[in-house]
């Protein structure tokens, strides 16, 4: 999610990040070559602008980040493996490359424009334009009925508590007992009130050399958890 930290730590390093990739596309147009996606950083930071409250940072997670998040995916697991919140696909490339493979992965996203980019980046995917606080039904027309493992990037902390306590409960409804869901925060305590929530957490990840300092977090069911 947004915090003041990153936008006070790397105002210039953003700037020259959008100016270059503008410049970039601008250099791509004339010269007839177009360009097989948007740039992320100017797609994403876009989004944001329009809806922060839905992006919730302002610039893609940085591959440490994305690749500490995929590797809390235990492997062995049989079973489907749901992203929330594509974005612009850091994660989701992250997730194929530790290994998940192509057909245990769906992504969900809920912004229009983001959804049709990653559908354009993944061509192999099953990419899912739905609302997470509706993730059974979402999931329901592919056959899905439970999964193995919830990967969220969406911000759940900056979230009204209604929404954040929907979008775990329709997570577990898949997840059941055995399921793992995990989350990243750049906040210093738990991203969820386990104990409202019945879950038991555990921080996965602490990532030192994401732009804020990012930690991601492991949680299942209180029953199940060790």
């Amino acid at each position: 999610m947004l915090t003041k930290g990153a936008l006070v730590n790397e105002p210039l390093t953003l700037a020259k990040r959008m100016a270059h990739a503008k410049a970039e596309k601008r250099r791509r147009r004339r010269r007839g070559l177009g360009g097989p996606r948007e740039p992320e950083i100017v797609l994403f930071l876009g989004r944001w602008l329009r809806a922060p409250h839905r992006v919730g940072a302002v610039a893609p997670s940085s591959r440490y980040l994305a690749r500490a998040m995929a590797k809390q995916v235990d492997l062995r697991a049989q079973g489907i493996v749901v992203e929330l919140g594509g974005g612009t696909g850091s994660v989701t490339k992250a997730l194929l490359d530790v290994g998940v493979p192509a057909e245990r992965l769906v992504v969900v996203e809920n912004d229009e424009r983001l959804y049709h980019a990653l559908r354009r980046r993944f061509p192999r995917l099953r990419i899912v334009h739905g609302d997470a606080r509706q993730l059974t039904a979402a999931l329901r027309p592919l056959g899905i009925h439970s999964v193995s493992a919830v990967v969220s990037s969406l911000p759940l902390v900056a979230m009204p508590k209604a929404i954040r306590r929907k979008i775990v409960d329709e997570s577990f409804a898949l997840l059941g007992d055995a399921g793992q869901f995990i989350q990243y925060t750049y906040g210093l305590t738990s991203p969820l009130h386990r104990r409202e929530l019945g879950l038991k957490g555990r921080i996965a990840a602490r990532i030192w050399l994401n732009v804020p300092p990012a930690v991601v977090w492991s949680f299942r069911r209180a029953a199940m958890a060790m």
